[in-house]
C-alpha cells in the first residue's frame, strides 16, 4: 500500500509535526507532502521520507513569509499529483485537506484545528495585521473559506484531536469526526516525588490568543514567581508588563524545559487551544496544571485531581484559581498526574489512529 502524508508546512516543529512523526512511525514507506520546508529545524523521523513540496516553496521568501501566500495554497494543492496512493492521509490546520486523490483512495483528515484566522478567530487576526493585509484578507476570506468546505468533502473519514475541535469541525464544515487524541511523549517523563516547587511555569508561543498576559499580570499583582518560556511577537509587551517576580527565558532546549518544567509548582494555561500538549506534559511530569476552562484542556485536567480550571479568562478569574490551587497545593498527587497523563501517549495515538483508518477502509468499500 502505497501512502503519503500532506501536511501544511514544515517551518517550525510544534504539536502538529509531533502527531506527523508519528504518522511516520505507523507508515515508515510514507512519502510527505508539504508547501514550505525549512531543512535545518527538520526532525530526524522526516529525513527518513521522501519529502515533497509545493510550487509555494519556490516564491521568494517562502520559509519566512509563507503565511502571506495562504491565497495561493488551495491551487498548490490541487496541482500534487497523488494518483499513486492507495492512503492519503492529511494533517490539517493550515491547508493540506485540498488535495485530489483517486477515487479508490482513501483520503484521512486529521484534523488539529480548522483554520482559526478563516473562521472564530479571524477578527483578533485582523486587528493585529497591517492595514494592507488586513484590506487584502476582507476580499480574500470569503471565497478560501468557500474552498475551505468544499475541501472537507472530498474527505473520506475526519478525525479530531478533541471534541472541542469536533465540535468547530461540524460548525464550519458540516462534518462529523471521530476523536483521537495527539501522541505526548509522556514515557519520557519521571514524576516528582511529592508535590511543590520553585515557582509557577508558563510554556508555548507567545502570541495574543494564548493569553500568557493574563500570567504576567496575575503573578506580577500577587508578586509571585513566575518562568516564561518561549518566544513570538508578544514578548516585548509581555516583558514591558512583568514585574520583578517575572523571568524570560526564550526558546529553550528540550532537556532545559523539562528541568524548569519539574522544579515548577504548577503550569498556568491561561488560553483556549484545540487540545493543548503542554498540560499533559505537565501533568506527566507530576506538575498540576491551571487552565481555562475552555478548550481541551477542560478535556485534559480533572479539576481538584490533576489541576484546577477557572471559569472567565480575566485576571481576577485566573488570581481566584491561584489562590485556590496555594491552599490546596498538596491534595496534587504527582503520581496520580502522571497516571492520567498515560492515557494521552504516543502508543495510544498510534492504536487510536490505525483503528480508525481501519473504519475509513470498511466505509469506503461498504
Amino acid at each position: 500500500m502505497r501512502v503519503a502524508l500532506v501536511h501544511y508546512w514544515l517551518v517550525t516543529m510544534g504539536g502538529g509535526e509531533k502527531v506527523l512523526e508519528a504518522l511516520c512511525r505507523l507508515y515508515p514507506q510514507a512519502d510527505i507532502f508539504t508547501h514550505v520546508v525549512r531543512p535545518e529545524t527538520l526532525l530526524p523521523e522526516f529525513r527518513r521520507h521522501a519529502l515533497h513540496t509545493t510550487f509555494i516553496n519556490a516564491l521568494p521568501y517562502s520559509q519566512r513569509l509563507y503565511q502571506k501566500y495562504l491565497p495561493l495554497m488551495p491551487l498548490a494543492l490541487e496541482q500534487l499529483d497523488l494518483t499513486g496512493y492507495d492512503l492519503v492521509i492529511s494533517s490539517e490546520s493550515g491547508p493540506a485537506k485540498g488535495v485530489i486523490t483517486r477515487p479508490d483512495a482513501l483520503h484521512v483528515c486529521y484534523c488539529h484545528s480548522p483554520m482559526r484566522y478563516l473562521w472564530d478567530n479571524w477578527p483578533v487576526y485582523l486587528r493585529n495585521a497591517g492595514p494592507a493585509t488586513r484590506a487584502l484578507s476582507r476580499l480574500l476570506l470569503p471565497r478560501l473559506r468557500q474552498w475551505d468546505v468544499l475541501s472537507a468533502q472530498r474527505v473520506d473519514h475526519v478525525l479530531a484531536n478533541s471534541r472541542h475541535v469536533a465540535r468547530r469541525i461540524r460548525k464550519y464544515w458540516r462534518r462529523e469526526a471521530q476523536v483521537v487524541h495527539p501522541p505526548v511523549d509522556t514515557e519520557t517523563f519521571t514524576p516528582r516525588s511529592a508535590p511543590g516547587g520553585e515557582h509557577f511555569l508558563c510554556f508555548g508561543r507567545l502570541t495574543a490568543y494564548k493569553r500568557v498576559d493574563l500570567a504576567v499580570r496575575v503573578c506580577t499583582r500577587m508578586h509571585l514567581p513566575l518562568v516564561v518560556i518561549g518566544d513570538g511577537e508578544m514578548r516585548r509587551r509581555l516583558q514591558a508588563e512583568a514585574g520583578p517576580t517575572v523571568r524570560f527565558l526564550g526558546r529553550q532546549e528540550t532537556d532545559r524545559v523539562r528541568e524548569v518544567m519539574a522544579r515548577s509548582r504548577a503550569l498556568l494555561f491561561p488560553g483556549e487551544e484545540d487540545f493543548g500538549i503542554v498540560p499533559v506534559e505537565a501533568m506527566s511530569a507530576g506538575v498540576p496544571v491551571i487552565a481555562y476552562g475552555r478548550g481541551g484542556a477542560a478535556e485534559t485536567v480533572l479539576p481538584g485531581q490533576t489541576g484546577l480550571l477557572f471559569a472567565e479568562q480575566t485576571e481576577d478569574a485566573l488570581q481566584a484559581a491561584i489562590e485556590e490551587f496555594l491552599q490546596r497545593e498538596q491534595d496534587f498527587d504527582p503520581q496520580r498526574l502522571h497516571a492520567h497523563a498515560s492515557r494521552f501517549s504516543t502508543q495510544h495515538f498510534l492504536d487510536a489512529f490505525a483503528a480508525q483508518v481501519e473504519a475509513g477502509w470498511q466505509a469506503l468499500r461498504a
